[in-house]
C-alpha cells in the first residue's frame, strides 16, 4: 500500500486580529488568516502577482503565542496539516472549506511587527511638598 502525506508549509502575513478562545477543558483554541503573495510572469511576460487567502486553526501554546504577539500584517511560518471542513448553510446548501490545522508557527517578522500591546499609562506623580503643607 503506497505511503500517504498531508502536510503543508506556509510562510504569510496575517490578514486579521486574532480571536484566542478556550474549550471547556480550557484548551487555548484560535483561528487565523494567512495571505500568501505568489509573483509570476504572464503569458505576455508580464509579471502577475497572486494572493492565496488561507484560514489556520491554532491549539494550545501555538494559539497563544499567535494571540499574543501575531498581530495583523505579521510575518509567520506554519507547518500543519489539510482539513476538509464541510457544514450545511441556513439556506440547507452544503458547503465545504479546506483549512490547515497548524501544529508549528513560527514568527518571522521580529519585534517591529509584533503585535502592539496598549501600554499602561504611567501613574500621575505625586506633587511635591510645599511650605504650605506644613502648618508650624
Amino acid at each position: 500500500m503506497p505511503a500517504n502525506l498531508n502536510k503543508v508549509q506556509v510562510i504569510g502575513n496575517v490578514t486579521r486580529d486574532v480571536d484566542l478562545k478556550r474549550t471547556q477543558g480550557g484548551t487555548a483554541v484560535c483561528d487565523i488568516g494567512i495571505a500568501v503573495n505568489e509573483n509570476r510572469k504572464d503569458a505576455n511576460g508580464q509579471w502577475q502577482e497572486e494572493t492565496l487567502f488561507l484560514d489556520v486553526t491554532l491549539w494550545g501554546r501555538n494559539a497563544e503565542i499567535a494571540d499574543e504577539y501575531a498581530g495583523k500584517g505579521a510575518s509567520v511560518y506554519v507547518e500543519g496539516r489539510m482539513k476538509l471542513e464541510a457544514w450545511t448553510d441556513p439556506n440547507g446548501y452544503e458547503r465545504k472549506k479546506l483549512k490547515i490545522i497548524g501544529d508549528r508557527l513560527q514568527l518571522l517578522g521580529g519585534r517591529s511587527e509584533a503585535k502592539q500591546r496598549p501600554t499602561p499609562a504611567p501613574a500621575p506623580a505625586a506633587k511635591a511638598p510645599t511650605a504650605d503643607d506644613f502648618p508650624f
